[in-house]
């Protein structure tokens, strides 16, 4: 529908490409990593026929944006959401992030606060932190991050099989939750990221986010499947609900990672009672 300049690399602009739909409160969708704005197929026209002004983009590196060699920090990616409000003057804004979304949402009201923000949702979220520790024995450490960009670098589509098995629980919840014909798209939505892009992100993943986290001072729901085997409940949602015990807070039963497709119905629901409440 349109982009927004974010920045150069060389003699180049770094646009991202963006999509905005509809007339009511703005909704602001935050994809995952390594997908695109394309995966919110199954909130959009929900959205939409609710009443909802809809602006969803590609983050650099993916989708129908640039693909430039760098910027795939969170203070970056964080910049790059400001610029996409300014340039459209976007306020009382909800963000919804999913997964690596919610580090971007997160990290934005860290910097730049919420000004222009009316409420947030987050989905299977990253914050408090993932990194591995005492507190988060399931999370990651740095020669776990190592180890999936040596398996990127290797032989990225192979890697993206088996990521896609573990996103949606392909062995418990194909054909009755997703059908083959989803993976399939899905898996050719993250082939055509940028190499690049899909190396660096991981190193996101040992970020502290409980400095933002306490800059977040508007109604915020939580929403997590408590199958996710990507960013285990225990560790993330439940942690990150500690922090903000005010915040409406969902379990979906059985949800995997990817829980904004296989469990829509029940994801769209919470989504749209939150956001009625907050209208």
């Amino acid at each position: 529908m349109g982009t927004i300049s974010v920045g150069r690399e060389h003699d180049a602009d770094i646009d991202l490409y963006y999509e905005d739909h509809g007339s009511g409160p703005v909704v602001v969708l935050l994809h995952g990593w390594p997908l695109d704005s394309r995966s919110w197929e199954p909130q959009l026209p929900v959205l939409l026929d609710a009443g909802y002004r809809v602006v969803t983009f590609d983050m650099r590196g993916f989708g129908g944006s640039s693909r430039p060699a760098d910027g795939y920090d969170f203070d970056t990616l964080a910049e790059d959401l400001d610029r996409v409000l300014t340039a459209l003057d976007l306020r009382d804004a909800t963000l919804v992030g999913f997964s690596f979304g919610t580090g971007e949402a997160v990290r934005y009201i860290g910097r730049h606060g919420t000004e222009r923000v009316r409420a947030l949702v987050l989905i299977e979220s990253l914050a408090p932190s993932y990194a591995k520790s005492e507190e988060n024995p399931q999370g990651v450490d740095p020669a776990g991050v190592d180890e999936v960009q040596a398996a990127i670098r290797k032989d990225r589509y192979a890697w993206l099989t088996g990521l896609l098995g573990n996103l949606f629980n392909l062995d418990e919840l194909l054909g009755s939750r997703i059908s083959e014909e989803t993976v399939r798209a899905t898996w050719q939505a993250a082939a055509d990221g940028s190499p690049l892009a899909t190396w660096a992100c991981p190193r996101g993943w040992l970020e502290d986010y409980r400095a933002d986290v306490a800059r977040i001072d508007v109604p915020t729901l939580i929403v997590h499947g408590t199958a996710d085997r990507i960013l285990p409940i225990d560790g993330q949602a439940r942690k990150l609900h500690e922090l903000l015990p005010d915040a409406d807070y969902v379990e979906i039963d059985g949800g995997p990672h990817a829980v904004c497709v296989t469990h829509a119905p029940e994801v769209n629901r919470a989504l749209l009672d939150f956001l009625a409440a907050h209208r």
